[in-house]
């Protein structure tokens, strides 16, 4: 037993172990996804008859330019291949088995960062997410008459596309998304390797200039409905080398590098890089990617069917040249796998929450683990602050907290106690009058959202040394004004570590003005390598314990409990 335990841990809740859809966020449709260009938004449903009036333009234009001797001496000087002689041939095993992996694993990867990406339904390029700034979204207006959360922004994907497919399932999703990055990036590493390990490098980097040239009269040839020479076997064209080089060398790396640029943890670690590259643009640039590979998917797979389906498929599922039935045998089995896999894992999810939790937690939790030990020390300037910051959160509904709030905080008491060996209670009088220390941070809320703001309090260093935890001490349990959304108070783990950090204080000022009752007053914390939910505000009281395993569902957090987020997020 805990020496101490707070009265506040007897209004927590134990939560189930699967989604109960009948306590979840009701479902809530967005829009159709548009674009902003200048002050209009358009709809991207656009690009449908954009596209089909291209090809009803451009084929039969194509078709006339090739006539002009000109065109025709263009082809014949550059027939859409280099002439460089190559020393591979063929698909070997390796790189067919890799093929099958980086698209069943791409798959699950698109489906999770769709549903990530309806939790906050808006993309911006810069760094404070006000409403109306957003150059993308599929979300209506924010509304203007009444208080509206990032949480009641969140949208429904269909169950057939986002994974898992209900309203602000984010959390399960993440685990999702990013053990399957995990995967993906390692298969990609072991792709690179063998690679430049066997000549096959040659199939898809240039080696010459003559590529551009090579590219273009391939495309020329594509338009025109005679297609260039079919070598796959052997060689690419250049249309298909350039394709394959973007995709692998600069799309692949730049999902990994926008995707880690949306972690408190490391934009927070690396200065100016991170305040450039900040997280909004970095997730309008991982969008972009995710658009680019959804179109190379799409004229990839395309192209295989019309330029000998058969053949293609001897070529990349058999490993052998020909033109028989055998690899389009194993490439339905391959289909069928991915389809099964791909209708399982939405009621796999929601029946099996906290097995998806778990999993997660096994496969990436080491490296959220790594990630906390960054020094997040990242700070911007006043000219930086956010003119909007999204409000979040169950609000107090408690006649204790309005009785608070009416009289100013000024009868507020912060109790502090659990494994110290000075358990105190604290006025609000008593907080201001100990050291302030302010600071300019981003917020990253784990929804996509993010904002800077200055915050003013009590540094958290100052707390340890006046209750003074004692060795058994590892972790700080924050204790909220509010419930959660299923009922039953809000709580947060972190561990001690976190709370000794040179950035973690107890703000009760937010950029120069006292803390609002809709950012967390009269107290919330600051912890900024951490992601926004474990910034507990309306903070009432703070226990210091060995472990959690015994609170609420033992998960870390009331979110982590009842929503299935991670106890570390650092990322």
């Amino acid at each position: 037993m805990r020496e101490l335990m707070d009265p506040l841990e007897g209004q927590l809740t134990h939560a189930d172990d699967r989604v109960r859809l009948s306590a979840w966020l009701p479902p809530q449709f967005g829009g159709t996804p548009r674009v902003r260009l200048g002050r209009k938004w358009y709809s991207v449903l656009w690009l449908i008859p954009i596209g089909f009036l291209f090809l009803t333009v451009g084929v039969p234009l194509v078709q006339e330019l090739r006539r002009l001797p000109a065109v025709q001496h263009f082809i014949a000087r550059y027939p859409g291949q280099d002439s460089i002689p190559v020393q591979y041939f063929g698909f070997p095993a390796w790189l067919r088995w890799q093929h099958f992996l980086n698209l069943f694993l791409l798959l699950f990867i698109i489906r999770a960062g769709l549903q990530i990406l309806a939790d906050h339904p808006r993309l911006y390029w810069n760094p404070h997410c006000t409403p109306g700034t957003e150059w993308f979204r599929f979300q209506h207006d924010v509304p203007r008459d009444r208080i509206w959360t990032a949480k009641d922004d969140s949208v429904t994907l269909p169950g057939w596309l986002g994974l898992p497919g209900i309203r602000h399932s984010i959390g399960l999703a993440r685990w999702w998304h990013f053990s399957c990055d995990l995967l993906w990036v390692l298969n990609g590493l072991v792709f690179y390797l063998m690679l430049f390990s066997t000549h096959q490098w040659q199939r898809i980097v240039p080696r010459t200039w003559a590529v551009f040239p090579n590219a273009l009269s391939s495309a020329v040839q594509y338009l025109s409905l005679r297609f260039p020479a079919e070598e796959g076997w052997v060689r690419y064209n250049s249309l298909q080398l350039l394709a394959y080089f973007a995709t692998v060398f600069i799309a692949a790396p730049l999902a990994v590098v926008t995707g880690l640029m949306q972690a408190p943890a490391v934009s927070n670690k690396l200065g100016w890089f991170g305040r450039v590259l900040h997280r909004q643009a970095a997730r309008s640039i991982h969008f972009l990617v995710l658009c680019w590979f959804l179109f190379f998917i799409l004229i990839h797979v395309t192209m295989v069917f019309v330029t000998g389906l058969l053949a293609n498929l001897d070529h990349m599922f058999a490993g052998v040249n020909g033109n028989s039935p055998t690899g389009l045998g194993i490439f339905l089995a391959a289909l069928t796998l991915v389809i099964v896999a791909w209708a399982l894992a939405t009621p796999l999810t929601i029946n099996h929450a906290r097995a998806v939790q778990k999993t997660g937690e096994f496969m990436i939790g080491w490296l959220k683990a790594i990630a906390e030990w960054w020094d997040p020390n990242n700070q911007y300037s006043e000219a930086d602050i956010s003119p909007h910051l999204w409000p979040n959160g169950t609000m107090p509904n408690s006649a204790e907290y309005d009785a608070l709030a009416r009289a100013g905080f000024g009868d507020y008491r912060l109790r502090v106690g659990g494994l110290v060996e000075n358990p105190v209670v604290v006025s609000q009088a008593e907080l201001k009058a100990m050291p302030k220390q302010e600071q300019i941070t981003c917020h990253f809320c784990i929804q996509g959202w993010s904002g800077i703001a200055k915050w003013g309090g009590v540094p958290m260093r100052h707390i340890l040394k006046i209750v003074r935890p004692k060795a058994a001490a590892r972790y700080a349990v924050f204790y909220s004004f509010a419930e959660g959304a299923e009922g039953g108070r809000y709580y947060d783990v972190h561990t001690i570590d976190n709370m000794r950090h040179h950035l973690t204080i107890l703000a009760y000022e937010m950029s120069g003005k006292p803390l609002s009752v809709l950012h967390g007053a009269p107290l919330r914390l600051r912890c900024e390598n951490e992601l926004g939910f474990k910034q507990v505000k309306w903070i009432a009281a703070i226990e210091f314990v060995d472990d959690f395993a015994r609170i609420g569902a033992g998960q870390g957090g009331y979110n982590e409990d009842h929503e299935f987020y991670g106890y570390r997020m650092p990322i």
